[in-house]
């Protein structure tokens, strides 16, 4: 198996996590309730997710053309939950396209989207960056739902 496709594999396991995530709520509303000390509801950390993957991923990597608006991400409230999980099945098949055309992950990332806190990097760190940021906030959602329902 290529980097490539083990990367696919993981982004691919974690978005379907996510998917089982907001699929399990009972009430498509709670999806979108804030409880007290919860900064996030599921449905915004989902639409940030597929924001964020879209955005580093397929725009800064496949030139996809995506234009990414962070706010709205977190702004956004009651988007059907049929419209999530389109996303998330979107967002699937975006990274699978894109890194498997790509040749080396061992490139430096694009500098314009770039922390330029920590310098040159490579694209490969970037992944590992981008897997760990899903895997996390998918452990949030998976929270904030067990919160709610049990």
């Amino acid at each position: 198996m290529t980097p490539q496709e083990e990367f696919v594999q993981y982004f691919t396991q974690y978005l379907d996590h996510l998917k089982r995530e907001i699929e399990a709520y009972e009430n498509e509303l709670d999806l979108w309730l804030c409880p007290a000390g919860i900064n996030n509801s599921a449905g915004n950390l989902c639409t940030h997710l597929v924001g964020n993957l879209h955005h580093f991923i397929g725009h800064g990597l496949g030139n996809t053309g995506y234009v990414r608006d962070r706010p709205l991400e977190f702004a956004i409230k009651d988007v059907p939950r049929d419209t999530l999980l389109a996303e998330i099945d979107k967002t699937t098949t975006m990274i699978r396209t894109v890194l498997l055309n790509l040749p080396d992950l061992g490139a430096l990332y694009p500098k314009q989207l770039r922390d330029e806190h920590h310098g040159e990097y490579s694209i490969n760190k970037e992944l590992v960056r981008l897997c760990a940021h899903l895997a996390y906030h998918v452990g949030q959602v998976n929270y904030h739902r067990r919160l709610l329902t049990d």
